[in-house]
């Protein structure tokens, strides 16, 4: 368990704000709320580690920027089509943002260092890929079936996402203790 928690960490600090709203929205919080919520505390979160001298990742900057500008942009247009259609970019610009390769290899356990790397890469790849599909789903149903649209925020990115990480963190674990029991050494 020890290494799930430093797996997820530093995940869950990266999309800290994002991570925010959804759950304040989740236990009720009305939209306007839990937008001006998630962006003080976003914001809060970035100066922090800004004066702490802790480096703040891409992934960081691209949830606080995401929650400022269609946060800013939802509290202004009030308009139910563009919350709906929202989460589609979100969801496009975070699977550009995670096209760049390796980006996932600061979430590498220090355990598994040199024996996960290329393995970290190709998860980095599929999550650029669910992050697209969740975007064209999520851009249909709004589109195609609005009164699904809140049932499939309930389920599908949460679970996507949650399923995603379980398969890789029990890749990656497999892999890593298969390659200590056969007493291969860390790649250089």
């Amino acid at each position: 368990m020890k290494t799930f928690a430093h797996a997820i960490r530093p995940l869950a600090n990266d999309l800290f704000s994002s991570l925010l709203f959804a759950g304040l929205l989740a236990s009720g919080v009305d939209a306007q709320t839990a937008t001006l919520i998630a962006m003080g505390v976003g914001l809060a979160h970035v100066w922090l580690w800004l004066m702490l001298r802790k480096p703040i990742a891409a992934l960081q900057w691209a949830s606080l920027g995401l929650v400022l500008v269609f946060g800013t942009a939802g509290l202004f247009l009030h308009d139910p089509r563009f919350l709906m259609a929202k989460p589609t970019v979100i969801y496009l610009i975070l699977a550009v943002v995670m096209l760049k390769r390796g980006w996932m290899l600061r979430y590498l356990p220090p355990i598994a260092a040199g024996r996960g790397e290329g393995l970290m890469v190709a998860y980095g790849y599929a999550w650029a890929g669910l992050m697209a599909l969740t975007a064209a789903a999520n851009l249909a149903i709004a589109i195609l079936a609005p009164a699904y649209w809140p049932l499939f925020k309930a389920v599908w990115p949460i679970g996507s996402k949650l399923a995603l990480f379980a398969m890789q963190y029990a890749h990656i674990r497999a892999r890593t203790i298969r390659q200590m029991r056969a007493g291969m050494a860390p790649a250089a």
